[in-house]
């Protein structure tokens, strides 16, 4: 790829995550752009989320206005504050990352979560999500786990999804949703953000409820 259309793309990414339409929030439990409550000494809890958000996107989760936390507010006003906790992967989530089909260490760390979440909260469950590249992320993280620790997985949902017509390793199709915009290019294995790709936001209550039913 030339550097010219690498920076091209970078520009559109950068005017993609600034130009996000504004919402009113209220109060809510996920109100900052990072969450580490499987990290940070928070009591293990009845589900556990481990995302990835996507390339641009700020702190491990995204501001409060993108689909990461808007999805974990509605799946926490549905199943209850006290039974969730998110970790979000802190990688560099950068364009490199996505140009190499998920950055690699973004795997490794959100594989190494995942094994810590299975040893140290062995009754919770794990849900795996990302968004854009994060879901590159989940899909590489997927193919480092023991069957017996992706056998502990209850659902991974991904959106925005580059890699949607791959299966997840180790995972049974029945527990991955995919939700793709009609005409996002991200998710059609091209490399042109449009706003079919970044109004996941959207999606983030119907995505919850989908979660909810999967740990019930």
């Amino acid at each position: 790829m030339k550097v010219s259309g690498l920076v091209s793309l970078a520009a559109i990414v950068s005017s993609a995550v600034v130009s996000a339409a504004p919402v009113l929030l209220e109060a809510r439990q996920f109100s900052e752009d990072t969450s580490n409550q499987l990290i940070d000494g928070t009591p293990c809890r009845d589900v556990t989320v481990i995302y990835a958000r996507g390339t641009g996107q700020r702190g491990n989760i995204g501001d409060p206005a993108a689909v990461g936390p808007l999805m974990f507010n509605a799946l926490a006003g549905i199943l209850g504050r006290d039974r969730l906790a998110v970790q979000g992967v802190t990688y560099a989530a950068n364009i490199f990352g996505f140009l190499a089909g998920g950055d690699p260490n973004g795997a490794n760390t959100l594989a190494g979560l995942v094994n810590m979440a299975t040893s140290h909260c062995p009754k919770s469950k794990i849900i795996l999500s990302g968004y854009s590249q994060g879901a590159q992320v989940v899909h590489r993280a997927a193919g480092q786990l023991s069957a017996e620790v992706a056998g502990k997985i209850t659902a991974v949902l991904t959106l925005g999804d580059p890699f949607q017509k791959r299966a997840l390793a180790n995972i049974p199709a029945s527990k991955h949703r995919v939700i793709c915009h009609d005409g996002d290019n991200i998710c059609e294995g091209g490399i042109i953000v449009t706003d079919k790709h970044t109004n996941y936001q959207e999606d983030a209550e119907d995505a919850a409820k989908w979660m909810a039913s999967m740990v019930r």
